[in-house]
């Protein structure tokens, strides 16, 4: 037995398997033709639709961008945040005064909403209401925010007089 495997230690091990050329790539001819022949069914597909059919794709001339939605949805997803975080450190500090600044940013946040879904009807005139109620709600908002802020200054001045000697 140990001497098969001397045997088959020493044996020549065959060739190694032959490999078949590979072809080149394409020239830049050919990928030229391939784009040409690309670009000119596109054209034909696009001129073969009918125009009720890219009328219904068409967005109207007010529409937001897609970088415009991008900021209006971030900014919502923002503020949504900065209430749960001044949520939280009110509870982890134990200031009511913070979860009152909190409850301060609700009315900011339905004008916001007011403002997204105008936005998403195209501006909508049967939707003009929405826009008087963003700006009350920013109004209202700032008062709120302006009210609790004061309450935290308050609440701060209290404690630094009570720990003064």
């Amino acid at each position: 037995m140990a001497s098969l495997r001397l045997v088959a230690a020493l044996a020549p091990s065959p060739p190694p398997p032959r490999r078949e050329p590979q072809k080149p790539p394409p020239s830049a001819a050919h990928l030229a033709r391939g784009v040409s022949l690309a670009a000119a069914a596109a054209t034909m597909a696009m001129a073969a639709a009918s125009p009720p059919a890219l009328a219904a794709l068409a967005e109207p001339a007010n529409a937001l961008s897609l970088p415009t939605w991008a900021v209006h949805v971030s900014s919502v997803a923002e503020w949504v945040t900065a209430m749960a975080l001044v949520w939280q450190y009110g509870e982890r500090t134990g200031l009511k005064g913070w979860k009152g600044l909190s409850w301060g940013m609700v009315p900011l946040l339905g004008g916001a909403m007011c403002a997204c879904t105008w936005h998403f009807f195209y501006n909508s005139e049967s939707l003009e209401v929405l826009v008087a109620l963003q700006g009350a709600l920013t109004v209202t908002g700032n008062i709120t925010m302006c009210i609790a802020a004061f309450r935290i200054f308050k609440a701060s001045q209290e404690g630094t007089n009570s720990k003064s000697p």
